[in-house]
């Protein structure tokens, strides 16, 4: 559906009026619009938004509080389903439900701060809420109200020099003290309320063995018992989905790491108006593009390499259409069914892409090859022209993108462990199936590349770089896309017994010997000098290196 309503809203004459959304909730929905108000530099339209934002977001609260005292039907599969049935006499049993009662009350914090379709919250959802309101204020000079809601910031968070700095230029801009003058009485409410069911449950955990998970990262940590704090650290930082976003690194080291024979940097982030995104060309001669296109040409029965590039065709986060193992011509060549040479030039084609991502992103932190993906796409017949569907959706690699808020999720499905993608091109003879870059909202495009023999569209895999596929009009799209990790845990094996499996006789004993001469050169060196180059039928030798 989020795929339809992008194609949609990219046609001619479509506007946002043309839209109704029955699903979103209403606190969500005046949130979003106060966000797109100020975003325009609309303060004084933006804030009755927020304001109706926040207080139909402790409705809804309340609401869900409501619900928390159900009937005790419902009570008893919920704890059939939790696998906790009732135990001990009277006094147990009323402690029993008590906890539950309070772990319900807890959790509609989260339920209310989860957008639909979601499956986490937005962390810190009302202390967001107040500092949008904070700054809308005092934009249009409301002060007195922004140092209420900047001194409410501040009941969640005491020390948060962000809000202590506004409060003392809004006090500075006041010139006089405000003796009645004090943080919102509705988040006072709900803050003592919260931290006195907290304590009850902080309680139940330590010594009645009941569980508790915390949905608030403002907690003060004198509301949990000492012996608890230790383990609830622990735990916190397992949490698969906080991982350091890549920072972009400094272009110096380019020349001096960048001696691939022929390979020139077309396009870095500045000219793809982004971060961390480069194009770069020559990777493949003409006559490796065409081993390799012949390889694609082969299908083993069962497989799905080559796609109708029809509306939907494309798989989310590019799962693999292929049953391990999933190197690409690794059962083909088991199966005699391609010849060595294709099967060897695609593996030592993906070491080589490896390296120049290495050296052109994360020269300080070694990169592995994690997934290799060998696929075409052809056009669907019939009518093609004024075609609005893509090839693939707008989409981030390692997190699930969210365009009606701009935030990517770091959390399944989505392959969170990616950190770079690349895209080489085989072929430049179609018609469409550019890849393009957008905003966060999935539809501002921002730049776009045409595919052609030899290019190399690189860049993390982020919510920074959301990225998608235009339909293909005509003809057939080929494509080896490969995705890069910093967790070693994570690379691919199959790429590993392929080398293996296509290792010639003599080639081991060679290896070995390099192995015991010592290297001067810390660096890797570069995959095509081991390997020569496929050259061209009319016998050209590879050409010579380019500087920048």
């Amino acid at each position: 559906m989020r795929e339809d309503m992008a194609k949609y809203r990219r046609m001619s004459r479509v506007r946002p009026q043309s839209f109704r959304d029955l699903e979103t909730p209403p606190h969500w929905a005046a949130y979003d619009d106060g966000l797109e108000l100020l975003g325009r530099q609309e303060a004084g339209q933006a804030l009755p938004r927020l304001e109706e934002a926040l207080q139909e977001s402790l409705a809804q609260m309340e609401s869900c509080r409501a619900g928390c005292e159900g009937p005790e039907e419902q009570q008893r599969e919920e704890e059939e389903e939790e696998g906790a049935g009732s135990q001990g006499g009277l006094y147990e049993t009323i402690a029993g439900h008590w906890i539950r009662v309070l772990q319900c009350r807890q959790r509609c914090v989260g339920d209310t701060a989860t957008r639909p379709g979601r499956s986490f919250p937005v962390p810190d959802f009302l202390p967001s809420q107040l500092r949008r309101l904070h700054e809308a204020h005092a934009q249009v000079g409301n002060l007195s109200q922004a140092m209420e809601n900047v001194l409410s910031v501040l009941l969640f968070y005491p020390e948060d020099e962000a809000a202590k700095k506004a409060l003392n230029q809004y006090q500075a801009q006041l010139g006089e003290p405000r003796p009645g003058l004090g943080p919102r009485e509705d988040i006072r409410r709900f803050i003592l309320r919260s931290l006195g069911e907290k304590r009850h449950l902080y309680y139940a955990m330590e010594h009645l063995g009941a569980s508790f998970k915390d949905p608030d990262p403002w907690t003060p940590a004198a509301v949990i018992p000492e012996a608890l704090r230790e383990k609830l650290r622990e735990d916190q930082e397992k949490r698969p989905w906080d991982h350091e976003p890549p920072q972009p690194k400094p272009l110096t080291h380019w020349k001096d790491v960048l001696l691939l024979e022929g390979v020139t940097l077309t396009q870095d982030a500045r000219q793809l108006n982004g971060s961390e995104r480069v194009v770069l060309d020559g990777l493949l001669t003409p006559a490796e593009c065409g081993v390799l296109l012949q390889l694609a040409k082969v299908r083993r029965p069962g497989s799905r390499w080559d796609r109708r590039a029809g509306a939907g065709a494309g798989p989310p986060f590019h799962r693999p259409l292929l049953s391990r193992p999933s190197f690409p011509g690794l059962q083909l060549a088991q199966a005699g069914s391609v010849g060595s040479q294709g099967a060897k030039l695609l593996l030592e084609v993906s070491e080589r892409v490896r390296t120049l991502t290495q050296a052109y992103f994360s020269p300080e932190r070694p990169l592995h090859l994690s997934f290799t993906h060998l696929v075409c796409r052809s056009a669907i017949e019939g009518e093609q022209d004024q075609r609005m569907d893509l090839s693939h959706p707008v989409h981030a690699d390692n997190c699930v993108l969210d365009p009606d808020t701009g935030d990517c999720w770091r959390e399944p499905p989505a392959y969170t462990y990616r950190d770079y993608s690349g895209l080489l091109y085989l072929n430049d003879d179609f018609h469409g199936g550019d890849l393009f870059f957008t905003e966060p909202n999935a539809l501002t495009v921002t730049a776009q590349v045409r595919p052609r023999c030899g290019r190399l569209v690189a860049f993390s895999s982020g919510g920074e770089n959301p990225h998608g596929v235009w339909a293909v009009t005509r003809g057939r799209r080929c494509a080896l896309a490969l995705w890069h990790t910093w967790a070693p845990e994570h690379r691919e094996q199959e790429w590993t017994e392929a080398k293996e499996l296509l290792k010639e006789p003599g080639e081991e004993e060679e290896e070995e010997e390099e192995e015991e001469m010592p290297s001067r050169d810390p660096s890797p060196e570069p995959p095509s000098r081991r390997l020569p180059r496929v050259q061209d039928k009319a016998g050209k030798p590879p050409r010579v290196r380019e500087e920048l």
